[in-house]
């Protein structure tokens, strides 16, 4: 087995990887602005809110710790299967920017406000703001990103099964807290099963690469 010096060389001294990796950064980047001036327009335009069969009957839990600070160690983790096998990075920084962005575009065509009744975000509120204004409601992000990282890993049986119990763990988290309505967290699922596919076809390379079972580690 190759030590982890040998395969960061190996990667890094190959251009092509390195130019998969730099597009790949400047893609999340790019997201993250896009998705930053989405929820700012998102919570201009905010309208009224709807009725939901679930959190009209399901009362409000106070989870926004978890809701906060959960993502964060889930993408701790994600980081860390990253730099073991440094071959993942290109497809994963690909698949969650367009996941972002594609996510964006539906935040700025709905414009509902968020459910009245809710938790009070304590926890890291400026942190959180860097990412989500509240009003960014459709799709799921809390929900969709694990299940995408369930579709990456998929190979990897006990990984997928735990993604997609993470998946699951965050939608009723944000249906706790009632920052999300139930249609967020449904569709999250199906939307981001596309994404993936998408993903697959526009970065089949960094894909291929990412599958490489003669190079696989864990």
């Amino acid at each position: 087995m190759k030590s982890y010096k040998e395969k960061i060389d190996r990667y890094l001294g190959d251009r092509s990887f390195r130019n998969s990796l730099t597009f790949g950064c400047f893609l999340f980047l790019v997201s993250l602005i896009i998705n930053y001036g989405a929820g700012i327009y998102a919570t201009e335009r905010a309208s009224n809110y709807v009725n939901d069969i679930v959190l009209s009957n399901l009362p409000v839990y106070n989870v926004d710790g978890i809701f906060v600070y959960g993502p964060f160690v889930f993408w701790i983790f994600i980081a860390y299967l990253a730099a073991i096998e440094p071959r993942r990075i290109p497809f994963i920084l690909k698949s969650v920017a367009l996941f972002v962005i594609i996510r964006s575009f539906f935040v700025i065509l709905t414009h509902l406000g968020p459910f009245p009744i809710q938790t009070e975000m304590d926890a890291g509120p400026n942190l959180l703001k860097m990412f989500t204004t509240g009003n960014d409601l459709f799709f799921s992000g809390h929900t969709g990103l694990p299940f995408l990282m369930a579709l990456l890993f998929w190979q990897y049986r006990k990984l997928a099964i735990f993604f997609v119990a993470v998946a699951i763990f965050f939608g009723a988290i944000v249906l706790m807290a009632h920052f999300h309505y139930s249609i967020d967290v449904l569709s999250a699922f199906f939307i981001t099963y596309t994404i993936y596919h998408l993903a697959r076809f526009f970065f089949e390379k960094d894909y291929l690469l990412f599958g490489d079972e003669t190079q696989k580690a864990t």
